[in-house]
Protein backbone atom coordinates (compact mmCIF):
# COMPACT_ATOMS: atom_id res chain seq x y z
CA UNK A 1 0.00 0.00 0.00
CA UNK A 2 1.42 3.37 -0.97
CA UNK A 3 1.88 6.05 1.67
CA UNK A 4 2.22 9.79 1.34
CA UNK A 5 1.05 11.72 -1.69
CA UNK A 6 -2.06 13.89 -1.89
CA UNK A 7 -4.97 13.20 0.47
CA UNK A 8 -7.97 11.27 -0.86
CA UNK A 9 -10.27 13.37 -3.04
CA UNK A 10 -13.84 13.93 -1.82
CA UNK A 11 -16.46 15.77 -3.79
CA UNK A 12 -18.00 18.98 -2.46
CA UNK A 13 -21.43 17.58 -1.64
CA UNK A 14 -19.92 14.69 0.30
CA UNK A 15 -17.61 17.11 2.10
CA UNK A 16 -20.59 19.24 3.17
CA UNK A 17 -22.62 16.25 4.31
CA UNK A 18 -19.79 14.81 6.38
CA UNK A 19 -18.81 18.18 7.85
CA UNK A 20 -22.35 18.70 9.11
CA UNK A 21 -22.77 15.08 10.27
CA UNK A 22 -19.46 14.36 12.04
CA UNK A 23 -17.71 17.73 12.35
CA UNK A 24 -14.35 19.01 11.11
CA UNK A 25 -12.04 16.94 13.32
CA UNK A 26 -13.52 13.55 12.43
CA UNK A 27 -13.84 14.62 8.80
CA UNK A 28 -10.10 15.40 8.65
CA UNK A 29 -9.33 11.90 9.95
CA UNK A 30 -11.84 10.30 7.59
CA UNK A 31 -10.36 11.86 4.45
CA UNK A 32 -6.73 11.85 5.58
CA UNK A 33 -6.38 15.62 5.63
CA UNK A 34 -5.30 18.24 8.14
CA UNK A 35 -7.87 20.10 10.21
CA UNK A 36 -6.51 23.34 8.77
CA UNK A 37 -7.16 22.13 5.23
CA UNK A 38 -10.71 21.15 6.18
CA UNK A 39 -11.44 24.61 7.58
CA UNK A 40 -9.88 26.28 4.53
CA UNK A 41 -12.05 24.25 2.18
CA UNK A 42 -15.11 24.96 4.32
CA UNK A 43 -14.41 28.69 4.04
CA UNK A 44 -14.06 28.53 0.26
CA UNK A 45 -17.34 26.64 -0.08
CA UNK A 46 -19.13 29.09 2.24
CA UNK A 47 -18.08 32.00 0.07
CA UNK A 48 -19.10 30.23 -3.12
CA UNK A 49 -22.48 29.04 -1.81
CA UNK A 50 -23.14 32.12 0.32
CA UNK A 51 -24.16 30.22 3.44
CA UNK A 52 -22.62 29.15 6.73
CA UNK A 53 -21.56 25.53 7.19
CA UNK A 54 -21.66 24.24 10.77
CA UNK A 55 -20.85 21.02 12.56
CA UNK A 56 -23.27 18.59 14.23
CA UNK A 57 -23.60 20.51 17.54
CA UNK A 58 -26.56 22.67 16.52
CA UNK A 59 -26.65 24.47 19.86
CA UNK A 60 -23.07 25.70 19.52
CA UNK A 61 -23.45 26.29 15.80
CA UNK A 62 -26.38 28.61 16.41
CA UNK A 63 -24.50 30.50 19.09
CA UNK A 64 -21.47 30.92 16.84
CA UNK A 65 -23.43 32.75 14.16
CA UNK A 66 -22.08 36.25 13.88
CA UNK A 67 -25.63 37.58 13.53
CA UNK A 68 -28.55 36.88 15.80
CA UNK A 69 -31.58 35.08 14.39
CA UNK A 70 -33.98 37.78 13.24
CA UNK A 71 -37.25 36.58 14.73
CA UNK A 72 -38.56 33.95 17.10
CA UNK A 73 -42.23 32.97 17.35
CA UNK A 74 -44.31 31.51 20.14
CA UNK A 75 -47.99 30.66 20.49
CA UNK A 76 -49.85 31.15 23.77
CA UNK A 77 -53.52 30.21 24.02
CA UNK A 78 -53.96 30.60 27.78
CA UNK A 79 -51.07 31.79 29.87
CA UNK A 80 -48.62 34.53 30.76
CA UNK A 81 -45.62 36.06 29.04
CA UNK A 82 -43.32 38.00 31.34
CA UNK A 83 -41.25 40.79 29.77
CA UNK A 84 -38.47 42.65 31.57
CA UNK A 85 -36.14 45.12 29.92
CA UNK A 86 -33.06 47.26 30.54
CA UNK A 87 -31.53 45.40 33.46
CA UNK A 88 -28.11 47.01 32.97
CA UNK A 89 -26.65 44.56 35.45
CA UNK A 90 -23.59 45.69 37.39
CA UNK A 91 -21.81 43.87 40.20
CA UNK A 92 -23.47 44.50 43.56
CA UNK A 93 -26.88 44.14 45.14
CA UNK A 94 -29.88 43.22 43.00
CA UNK A 95 -32.36 45.99 42.21
CA UNK A 96 -35.89 45.92 43.58
CA UNK A 97 -37.13 45.46 40.03
CA UNK A 98 -34.96 42.36 39.61
CA UNK A 99 -36.12 40.82 42.88
CA UNK A 100 -39.74 41.41 41.87
CA UNK A 101 -39.14 39.96 38.40
CA UNK A 102 -37.71 36.80 39.95
CA UNK A 103 -40.72 36.57 42.29
CA UNK A 104 -43.22 36.83 39.44
CA UNK A 105 -41.29 34.31 37.35
CA UNK A 106 -41.95 31.92 40.20
CA UNK A 107 -45.51 32.99 41.12
CA UNK A 108 -47.11 33.56 37.69
CA UNK A 109 -45.55 30.50 36.04
CA UNK A 110 -45.11 32.17 32.63
CA UNK A 111 -44.82 30.09 29.48
CA UNK A 112 -42.20 32.53 28.17
CA UNK A 113 -39.78 34.90 29.91
CA UNK A 114 -38.36 37.63 27.69
CA UNK A 115 -35.42 39.83 28.65
CA UNK A 116 -36.06 42.64 26.21
CA UNK A 117 -32.57 44.01 25.66
CA UNK A 118 -29.82 45.86 27.53
CA UNK A 119 -29.25 43.07 30.01
CA UNK A 120 -25.68 44.28 30.37
CA UNK A 121 -24.57 47.90 30.37
CA UNK A 122 -21.11 47.48 28.76
CA UNK A 123 -19.99 50.75 30.30
CA UNK A 124 -16.27 50.38 29.54
CA UNK A 125 -16.87 49.85 25.81
CA UNK A 126 -19.45 52.59 25.42
CA UNK A 127 -19.19 55.07 22.58
CA UNK A 128 -19.36 57.73 25.31
CA UNK A 129 -15.93 58.66 26.71
CA UNK A 130 -15.36 58.24 30.45
CA UNK A 131 -16.08 61.24 32.64
CA UNK A 132 -13.03 61.98 34.76
CA UNK A 133 -11.63 58.89 36.46
CA UNK A 134 -14.93 57.21 37.28
CA UNK A 135 -14.69 53.55 38.22
CA UNK A 136 -16.74 51.37 35.91
CA UNK A 137 -16.91 47.56 36.01
CA UNK A 138 -15.01 45.62 33.38
CA UNK A 139 -16.83 43.65 30.71
CA UNK A 140 -15.93 40.44 32.55
CA UNK A 141 -17.34 41.77 35.82
CA UNK A 142 -20.58 42.75 34.11
CA UNK A 143 -20.92 39.35 32.42
CA UNK A 144 -20.37 37.54 35.72
CA UNK A 145 -22.94 39.75 37.44
CA UNK A 146 -25.45 39.10 34.64
CA UNK A 147 -24.80 35.36 34.79
CA UNK A 148 -25.61 35.37 38.52
CA UNK A 149 -28.82 37.36 38.01
CA UNK A 150 -29.98 35.31 35.02
CA UNK A 151 -29.35 32.14 36.97
CA UNK A 152 -31.80 33.43 39.60
CA UNK A 153 -34.38 34.06 36.88
CA UNK A 154 -33.79 30.65 35.31
CA UNK A 155 -34.31 28.84 38.61
CA UNK A 156 -37.51 30.78 39.31
CA UNK A 157 -38.89 30.39 35.77
CA UNK A 158 -38.46 26.63 35.65
CA UNK A 159 -39.47 25.18 32.29
CA UNK A 160 -40.52 28.51 30.77
CA UNK A 161 -38.97 29.35 27.43
CA UNK A 162 -36.22 31.92 27.91
CA UNK A 163 -35.60 34.52 25.21
CA UNK A 164 -33.20 37.47 25.05
CA UNK A 165 -33.88 40.18 22.46
CA UNK A 166 -30.75 42.13 21.62
CA UNK A 167 -30.53 45.71 22.89
CA UNK A 168 -28.19 48.51 21.89
CA UNK A 169 -26.08 48.14 25.04
CA UNK A 170 -25.84 44.37 24.52
CA UNK A 171 -24.71 45.05 20.97
CA UNK A 172 -21.66 46.90 22.25
CA UNK A 173 -20.05 43.58 23.18
CA UNK A 174 -19.91 42.17 19.66
CA UNK A 175 -19.60 45.51 17.90
CA UNK A 176 -16.41 46.22 19.80
CA UNK A 177 -14.90 42.86 18.93
CA UNK A 178 -16.05 42.99 15.31
CA UNK A 179 -14.38 46.39 15.00
CA UNK A 180 -11.01 45.65 16.61
CA UNK A 181 -10.66 41.88 16.07
CA UNK A 182 -12.79 40.68 13.13
CA UNK A 183 -10.55 37.64 12.63
CA UNK A 184 -12.00 36.13 15.84
CA UNK A 185 -15.52 35.95 14.37
CA UNK A 186 -15.85 32.17 14.75
CA UNK A 187 -14.06 31.76 18.07
CA UNK A 188 -16.26 30.61 20.92
CA UNK A 189 -16.70 33.36 23.51
CA UNK A 190 -16.65 36.38 21.22
CA UNK A 191 -20.44 36.39 20.96
CA UNK A 192 -22.47 37.55 23.93
CA UNK A 193 -24.80 34.57 23.61
CA UNK A 194 -21.84 32.22 24.18
CA UNK A 195 -21.88 33.29 27.84
CA UNK A 196 -25.63 32.74 28.32
CA UNK A 197 -26.38 29.36 26.70
CA UNK A 198 -29.83 28.94 28.28
CA UNK A 199 -31.27 32.00 26.54
CA UNK A 200 -32.36 32.17 22.91
CA UNK A 201 -31.03 35.33 21.23
CA UNK A 202 -33.01 37.24 18.61
CA UNK A 203 -34.07 40.69 17.45
CA UNK A 204 -37.78 40.19 18.07
CA UNK A 205 -40.34 37.75 19.47
CA UNK A 206 -43.77 37.39 17.88
CA UNK A 207 -46.51 36.01 20.13
CA UNK A 208 -49.54 34.56 18.30
CA UNK A 209 -48.57 36.76 15.32
CA UNK A 210 -50.34 39.65 17.10
CA UNK A 211 -47.78 40.85 19.66
CA UNK A 212 -44.24 41.93 18.79
CA UNK A 213 -41.62 42.16 21.54
CA UNK A 214 -38.39 43.95 20.64
CA UNK A 215 -36.00 46.30 22.39
CA UNK A 216 -36.80 49.47 20.45
CA UNK A 217 -38.49 50.88 17.37
CA UNK A 218 -39.57 54.52 17.35
CA UNK A 219 -38.05 57.14 19.67
CA UNK A 220 -39.30 60.04 21.73
CA UNK A 221 -41.96 60.45 24.39
CA UNK A 222 -44.70 59.22 22.05
CA UNK A 223 -42.79 56.07 21.07
CA UNK A 224 -45.34 53.53 22.43
CA UNK A 225 -48.13 55.16 20.37
CA UNK A 226 -45.97 55.42 17.26
CA UNK A 227 -44.69 51.87 17.68
CA UNK A 228 -48.12 50.27 17.51
CA UNK A 229 -49.38 52.80 14.97
CA UNK A 230 -46.61 52.03 12.48
CA UNK A 231 -46.28 48.32 13.24
CA UNK A 232 -49.99 47.56 13.02
CA UNK A 233 -49.42 45.16 15.92
CA UNK A 234 -49.27 45.39 19.68
CA UNK A 235 -45.63 46.22 20.31
CA UNK A 236 -43.78 45.80 23.60
CA UNK A 237 -40.48 47.69 23.86
CA UNK A 238 -37.97 48.88 26.43
CA UNK A 239 -35.08 51.26 25.81
CA UNK A 240 -36.81 54.45 27.04
CA UNK A 241 -37.28 53.23 30.64
CA UNK A 242 -40.60 55.07 30.90
CA UNK A 243 -43.14 52.31 31.83
CA UNK A 244 -46.47 53.06 30.17
CA UNK A 245 -49.31 51.34 28.29
CA UNK A 246 -50.86 53.24 25.38
CA UNK A 247 -53.96 51.76 23.69
CA UNK A 248 -54.85 52.44 20.07
CA UNK A 249 -58.28 51.56 18.69
CA UNK A 250 -59.25 51.65 15.01
CA UNK A 251 -61.40 49.61 12.62
CA UNK A 252 -59.16 46.61 13.32
CA UNK A 253 -59.84 46.68 17.05
CA UNK A 254 -57.62 47.63 19.98
CA UNK A 255 -53.89 47.11 20.18
CA UNK A 256 -51.27 48.47 22.55
CA UNK A 257 -47.95 50.23 22.62
CA UNK A 258 -46.13 49.15 25.77
CA UNK A 259 -42.94 50.54 27.29
CA UNK A 260 -41.94 48.07 29.99
CA UNK A 261 -39.81 50.48 32.01
CA UNK A 262 -36.51 49.18 33.36
CA UNK A 263 -35.50 46.41 35.72
CA UNK A 264 -32.56 48.58 36.78
CA UNK A 265 -32.90 51.22 39.47
CA UNK A 266 -33.15 54.58 37.62
CA UNK A 267 -31.00 56.17 40.33
CA UNK A 268 -28.22 53.58 39.98
CA UNK A 269 -24.73 55.03 39.62
CA UNK A 270 -24.45 53.42 36.17
CA UNK A 271 -26.67 56.27 34.93
CA UNK A 272 -25.48 59.07 37.19
CA UNK A 273 -22.57 60.54 35.26
CA UNK A 274 -23.76 60.39 31.66
CA UNK A 275 -27.14 61.86 32.64
CA UNK A 276 -25.28 64.51 34.68
CA UNK A 277 -27.67 63.99 37.61
CA UNK A 278 -30.54 65.45 35.58
CA UNK A 279 -34.16 64.50 36.32
CA UNK A 280 -35.08 61.31 34.48
CA UNK A 281 -38.60 60.43 33.42
CA UNK A 282 -37.82 56.79 34.09
CA UNK A 283 -39.60 54.15 36.15
CA UNK A 284 -38.52 50.70 37.28
CA UNK A 285 -41.13 48.19 36.11
CA UNK A 286 -41.79 45.14 33.96
CA UNK A 287 -44.72 43.86 31.90
CA UNK A 288 -47.15 40.98 32.38
CA UNK A 289 -48.94 39.86 29.21
CA UNK A 290 -51.93 37.59 29.88
CA UNK A 291 -53.64 35.63 27.10
CA UNK A 292 -57.12 34.10 27.17
CA UNK A 293 -58.17 31.89 24.24
CA UNK A 294 -55.28 33.34 22.28
CA UNK A 295 -56.33 36.96 22.87
CA UNK A 296 -54.17 39.45 24.73
CA UNK A 297 -55.85 41.08 27.72
CA UNK A 298 -54.93 44.63 28.72
CA UNK A 299 -51.14 44.60 29.36
CA UNK A 300 -50.21 45.09 33.02
CA UNK A 301 -47.18 46.71 34.58
CA UNK A 302 -45.65 45.72 37.90
CA UNK A 303 -43.82 48.85 39.05
CA UNK A 304 -41.43 49.50 41.90
CA UNK A 305 -43.15 51.27 44.81
CA UNK A 306 -40.18 51.64 47.16
CA UNK A 307 -36.91 49.84 47.87
CA UNK A 308 -38.70 46.83 49.33
CA UNK A 309 -41.95 46.52 47.38
CA UNK A 310 -43.76 46.78 44.06
CA UNK A 311 -47.31 47.69 43.16
CA UNK A 312 -49.33 45.31 41.02
CA UNK A 313 -53.05 44.83 40.51
CA UNK A 314 -53.93 47.30 43.25
CA UNK A 315 -51.68 45.77 45.91
CA UNK A 316 -48.33 46.65 47.46
CA UNK A 317 -46.24 43.51 47.50
CA UNK A 318 -42.97 43.00 49.40
CA UNK A 319 -40.04 41.55 47.47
Amino acid sequence: MKTGGPPPIIDEDSFLRLFEEIGPTKLAVRIGSSIRAVYSRRERIEKRRNRQITGPDHRLATRHNISHPGRLTHDVKNGVVLVGSDCHYWPGAASTGHRAFVKYCRDLRPSVVVLNGDVIDAATISRHPPIGWERRPSVQEEIEAAQDRLNEIELAAGKARKIWTLGNHDGRFETRLATVAPEYARVHGVHLSDHFPNWEPCWSVWINDDVVIKHRFKGGIHAPWNNTMWAGKTMVTGHLHSAKVTPLTDYNGTRYGVDTGCIADPSHRAFLDYTEDSPKNWRSAFCVLTFRDGTLLWPELASVFDQNSVQFRGSIISV
